[in-house]
């Protein structure tokens, strides 16, 4: 009996992998092992990412709160610490945002807290 293969979805398989790679450089968009390789480490690198936007968002933040704190006579550490102590729940990317797009109601917030 001879062999049977399924050259259908074979194909198919590699042409979605290949449409995906379309536009790569060289060999990444037309050669399938390569342009398989260069799939796949690309959805790692996509994994990795997501994980490291959240970080460097969290970084600014943390940066336009303490730009925010010091016009207003504190630092950043000292800011969140009292904020936590009056028990203030407001999240860095709101207050990020207060600090640089609205500073007044931002200093408002920093002349409660520091009461």
């Amino acid at each position: 009996m001879p062999r049977s293969v399924n050259a259908v979805a074979s194909r198919a398989r590699r042409k979605k992998i290949l449409s995906k790679t379309r536009g790569y450089f060289g060999a990444r968009g037309k050669v399938w092992t390569v342009a398989k390789n260069t799939y796949e480490k690309g959805l790692q690198y996509q994994y990795r990412d997501r994980r490291n936007k959240k970080r460097n968002f969290r970084a600014l933040w943390i940066q336009r709160i303490n730009a925010g704190a010091r016009i207003n006579g504190m630092t950043y550490s000292e800011f969140m610490g009292a904020l936590h102590k009056k028990d203030i729940q407001i999240n860095r990317k709101v207050l990020a945002d207060l600090a640089m797009n609205n500073p007044a109601a931002f200093e408002m917030i920093v002349k409660s807290v520091k009461a």
